[in-house]
This record gives C-alpha cells, sequence and structure tokens, in this order.
C-alpha cells in the first residue's frame, strides 16, 4: 500500500537523494537541467509516493518551459527506489502527474526518455523540437494532453518565459 502525495518543501533533499541513487552522479550535467536551474517546479504535478512505513518509494517533478515560444511541461525526472522497481510506481506516477496537468490546463508535455519505455503512456519522436546539446535527438519525445498541441511546434526549447 502506497500514499500518493503532492511533493512539499520538507521533501526536497530526501527526493534528491533519491534521484542520486537511482541516476548517475552527473545528472545536474545534463542539458534538461540547464532548463531547471532557477525555475520553480510546477508544484501540483511534482508527486511522491510512500509505503506504509512513510519511506519514500518513488517521485516525479515536472518544470514549466517553451519549445518554439509555446508554454510546455517538462516531465522529469521520475525515479523509484530500487528496492520497488518492478511494481509499477513509476507508471502510476507518470499517469496520476498526467491527468492532474490536463485538468490543470496543460497542452503538451516534453521528455528525454528512451521511447520504448516511454510510447505506453503516448509519447511520440517529436521533429523539429531541439533541447540544448548533446540530447539525442531520438530522445525528444512528446504527449499531446490537447488534441494538435504540438502540431506546428518546433524549435529550440528553453526556460519557462520570466525564468
Amino acid at each position: 500500500m502506497y500514499q500518493l502525495e503532492e511533493e512539499t518543501e520538507a521533501d526536497w533533499w530526501e527526493v534528491e537523494a533519491l534521484y542520486d541513487l537511482c541516476f548517475a552522479p552527473g545528472r545536474t550535467a545534463l542539458s534538461s537541467y540547464r532548463l531547471r536551474d532557477g525555475v520553480p517546479t510546477v508544484a501540483a504535478l511534482c508527486l511522491i509516493l510512500r509505503d506504509a512505513d512513510g519511506t519514500l518509494a518513488a517521485a516525479i517533478r515536472y518544470w514549466p518551459a517553451e519549445a518554439g515560444g509555446e508554454d510546455i511541461l517538462l516531465l522529469g525526472p521520475v525515479a523509484v527506489h530500487p528496492t520497488r522497481q518492478g511494481e509499477g510506481l513509476g507508471g502510476l506516477l507518470i499517469n496520476e502527474s498526467l491527468v492532474e496537468a490536463r485538468r490543470l490546463g496543460w497542452e503538451r508535455v516534453l521528455l528525454v526518455g528512451d521511447a520504448p519505455y516511454y510510447s505506453r503512456f503516448g509519447f511520440v519522436k517529436l521533429e523539429g523540437v531541439v533541447m540544448p546539446p548533446p540530447t539525442n535527438p531520438d530522445r525528444v519525445l512528446g504527449l499531446e494532453l490537447k488534441k494538435g498541441a504540438w502540431a506546428g511546434v518546433t524549435g529550440a526549447v528553453t526556460k519557462a518565459s520570466g525564468s
């Protein structure tokens, strides 16, 4: 049994420790982190799962960004504690957060990840949307939360305006 909660400020460092555990130590050197520097998360979409003992099992975060001048959600990272992988917790966080993103009026989501994994959630390779280098263009994936939302959106992915 897991408790789904919105991440709070008090959870921040515990979530950071989970990301450090699940990803390479140099994760913050990735180009997607340059889009997050100094930009507040979309708090309502940053979710955590805790087990019955209160132990953090999984987390997901989102940031606002822009692609070709259009508002987008930048999904990630999503992480599941190694002892909890294979239980469907990452999928649960992705599905729950995407439902909430749609409810909040977001139209499009972007992530950098493995197409075979994320295609089950509806993500497809984006053509003409460019992440900062050295991102592999085959890993730039998008999802429409509103039909046609990615149509005609091309260009560089940048920090959200005002950031």
